[in-house]
């Protein structure tokens, strides 16, 4: 065989173009990683136009919170109250388990309006209450999916089959991170599980693995080995390391695979993070103000402690912090899946420190460049699934129309953007899609969401696919 046969597509970009591009991709991930910008002075300003935010967290409530019972107040419900659903609304209709026609269902709970923004709020949010002003309540979201994982897995990557690289993983792509010794982006799970859509949710997809999200653990160490095992002194271990990278470079330089260039960046951020990861997690030092504030308690795995980890990692430059809460299913299938009883409990584990997330970040400063966005894979039926015919209260899920809200980050405050019909089932003013919600984060983050894009398989791919508007009523 002629000698040029055997030299691969990717050696021949390499050894032509003097740097191939695993070299490339290791001095890019590298760069990104040790950039000069230090924590809470982001020198990002924005891709394509000035950002108004320079960082995320994402509160993701896995499971699909009640949004009748929550923010959007239907009185009609009341009234109509186990009546069944006429056929206008469900002709047609697939839901994930309800049979037969439905029942309308009154929400148990009360509301009232708060804040001089007079935004509507459930008895069961509290906190929420006391920062009406500081949010803004999209009420006419949707989505294309009405099964847990498929629709997780849509809301985090814009489609609903594994594979594609999630929201988080587009940002670091693009825009990298501030952080010298932890990963750019960062993921923490809390509740009785984790999400539906698994690993999926925060994957990297077609993008260099560098750019997948990292998951902290629950107990024990956050990441698994970043303790040194006994007896390996720190000079040990940097000589190995050195050794190592030794022959991933020499290997990368032949090559020319940009996953090469990931696992040396890896083994470096791993080695960094047993100095950086122990100090992070060390919530004692924070004053017990902080800790009455969150409600969280050190060394024990909540929702709390992962609210106030989650502003410890900003400040220490981390670009997109993810929280993933997996409770919020409430079927009415028993005591321990209704809107009566597992509804208020789910709210009390995470209502106070959302809030408290909020309210602190904007006593120190970071909230006006800080996007918070709240938010579930799809709502809750108006109606009552009855499943099995047991008495307890539950709602189907519902992908027609949902809630979510944002604060900080450029967001305007105080409004309430779109609305429902009269039960709450179709959205009947300003639709916002799930493909709208990226594009419009990405707005806020100084990129135009049609230009980031990555080729593969032939085609440019982006966050958004071919869809996407930005809604400008959200933009301050």
């Amino acid at each position: 065989m002629h000698p040029l046969h055997e030299i691969t597509r990717r050696q021949f970009f390499g050894r032509s173009a003097g740097l191939g591009i695993g070299g490339a991709a290791l001095a890019s991930i590298l760069n990104a990683q040790t950039g000069p910008a230090g924590p809470l002075h982001s020198a990002y300003t924005g891709l394509h136009f000035p950002a108004k935010a320079k960082r995320v967290i994402y509160l993701y409530m896995a499971g699909g919170p009640s949004q009748v019972d929550l923010f959007d107040h239907k009185p009609q419900l009341a009234k109509l109250d186990g009546q069944p659903i006429p056929d206008s609304f469900i002709q047609g209709e697939r839901f994930a388990f309800i049979k037969g026609v439905p029942k309308i269902l009154a929400s148990p709970h009360t509301f009232k309006q708060y804040g001089q923004s007079g935004a509507t709020i459930s008895n069961l949010l509290p906190g929420l209450q006391s920062i009406a002003d500081d949010v803004t309540f999209i009420k006419s979201m949707h989505t294309t999916q009405f099964n847990h994982s498929p629709a997780q897995i849509y809301l985090s990557t814009g489609f609903q089959i594994p594979g594609r690289p999630s929201f988080g993983s587009w940002l670091t792509y693009g825009i990298g991170s501030d952080s010298k010794d932890l990963p750019a982006f960062v993921v923490m799970l809390s509740g009785s599980s984790q999400p539906d859509g698994g690993t999926a949710c925060w994957s990297s997809g077609f993008l260099p693995t560098v750019h997948q999200g990292v998951p902290f653990r629950k107990q024990g160490d956050p990441i698994l080995f970043v303790s040194d095992p006994p007896g390996m002194a720190a000079a040990t271990q940097r000589r190995s390391l050195d050794l190592i990278n030794g022959l991933n470079r020499a290997e990368l330089a032949d090559v020319n695979d940009p996953e090469i260039a990931t696992r040396i960046a890896a083994y470096e951020m791993a080695y960094k993070m047993q100095t950086s990861v122990p100090d992070l997690q060390d919530l004692s030092k924070e004053p017990e103000s902080i800790h009455k504030m969150y409600g969280t308690t050190p060394g024990q795995p909540s929702f709390a402690n992962n609210c106030l980890l989650a502003r410890r990692l900003v400040e220490r430059g981390v670009r997109f912090v993810q929280l993933f809460h997996r409770d919020w299913d409430t079927h009415g299938a028993n005591l321990n899946d209704d809107i009566v009883n597992k509804l208020p409990a789910v709210c009390r584990e995470t209502d106070g420190p959302a809030a408290a997330l909020v309210k602190d970040l904007k006593q120190r400063g970071l909230l006006d460049d800080t996007l918070i966005i709240w938010a579930g894979e799809f709502g809750r039926t108006p109606v009552n699934e009855g499943r099995g015919g047991v008495k307890f209260l539950g709602r189907d899920h519902h992908p027609k129309a949902f809630t979510v809200w944002l604060a900080g980050g450029g967001v305007k405050p105080g409004q309430t953007i779109g609305a429902t019909d009269e039960i709450g089932y179709n959205v009947a003013e300003n639709p916002v899609a799930v493909h709208d919600l990226h594009a419009t984060a990405m707005q806020l983050l100084g990129i135009d969401h049609k230009r980031l894009t990555y080729r593969f398989q032939g085609r440019d791919f982006r966050l958004t696919d071919v869809e996407g508007n930005v809604v400008k009523q959200l933009l301050a």
